[in-house]
């Protein structure tokens, strides 16, 4: 333990000052919200409204980030979902030990998760969608708990569902790229798509420590379910100032990962992003990180490049760059992170 400020912390978890979060943030003005009932209405038939991808297209552009509603996944299953987490989180530590992850397999539970070489506040349970060895040599194989009962399938039920809503915002961002609706669809036939589930427990210096420090998610898509308590932060693309996302009842908040835009050849950028804690209160989210199958390789969409608008990335393996993500994840390391600014052409 260390002193900091006349705290005493584990340094593990002290980000640089840099990086500390402030001690008011304000809510973000402008987050789009966007509704995707007439997906779902059925008086539309095949046909898109011109209004909605063009909100998704602003979106994606101005921010990386918006939230949507009346999206098709059964409020009921948000609600069991949410306490089959918040029941998983209260059992005895030595019982969720059971299934905890190590560095032959990183799914299942953990409780010292890295971000950018800092450890975060929070306790976390992986698993994924496609169980196999990878070709990358990744092992992509649950843990499930015997308690509670009723817990994997209630969970597995909801991946399955909010994957298919993953799969309606693909298809829309397509569109929005004057591409076929389903052009990056076969990227995901043996996806590397995993679901987390999140707990940040009350935290004695939130004025130091972080839930998840800053970063971009490195897939395709996020699909965020969070509760109310809020504490997701993103960094405003207009100004690089740090905002609250607040929190709207049964909504999922999307943003665009690393993958999407490098695909996009930088129309869409993925917005930097982290979580701050408070002293008083558990919070609860589950990110559903929608990422392809591990032999793609990631590159601009020849669609998107032209003589006027080269290229801006070199080629990368989303397999290899997914198992050294997975690496820093799992423990502190003493080199930087990989990040898709380290295949940006000059």
């Amino acid at each position: 333990m260390a002193m900091v400020h006349g705290v005493q912390v584990d340094p593990a978890f002290v980000q640089a000052p840099e990086h500390r979060p402030k001690a008011a943030i304000s809510d973000a003005d402008g987050v789009p919200l966007i509704d995707l009932s007439p997906l779902f209405s059925g008086s539309a038939g095949d046909t898109i409204p011109a209004t909605l991808l063009s909100e998704v297209e602003v979106a994606c552009r101005d921010w990386g980030f918006f939230q949507v509603i009346n999206h098709g996944v059964p409020l009921e299953l948000l609600k069991n979902a949410e306490a089959a987490e918040k029941e998983f989180f209260t059992l005895p530590e030595e019982e969720k030990l059971k299934v905890r992850r190590d560095e032959a397999n990183r799914f299942g539970y953990y409780e010292s998760e890295h971000t950018k070489n800092v450890r975060d506040w929070k306790r976390i349970f992986d698993f994924v969608l496609q169980e196999r060895l990878d070709v990358t040599g990744l092992v992509l194989k649950n843990r499930w708990p015997e308690v509670p009962v009723g817990f994997r399938e209630t969970i597995e039920e909801y991946a399955k569902c909010v994957e298919k809503l993953a799969f309606i915002i693909l298809e829309l961002i397509s569109l929005t790229l004057n591409l076929p609706p389903k052009r990056l669809n076969a990227f995901f036939e043996e996806q590397t798509t995993f679901v987390r589930l999140n707990h940040y427990p009350p935290c004695p210096y939130p004025d130091l420590a972080l839930g998840v420090g800053h970063h971009k998610d490195s897939g395709a898509l996020t699909v965020l379910y969070q509760d109310s308590v809020g504490g997701l932060d993103v960094k405003r693309q207009s100004d690089g100032e740090w905002v609250r996302v607040k929190p709207i009842p049964n909504s999922f908040v999307i943003n665009v990962g690393d993958i999407i835009q490098v695909w996009s050849n930088d129309k869409y950028l993925s917005a930097e992003h982290r979580v701050s804690v408070n002293t008083e209160r558990d919070r609860f989210s589950i990110p559903f990180f929608f990422n392809p199958a591990s032999n793609i390789d990631v590159r601009p969409l020849p669609e998107l490049v032209e003589d006027g608008n080269p290229g801006k990335y070199k080629e990368y393996n989303w397999g290899e760059f997914f198992k050294r993500r997975m690496d820093s994840d799992f423990k502190k390391l003493e080199v930087e992170n990989i990040q898709i600014d380290h295949f940006k052409r000059t």
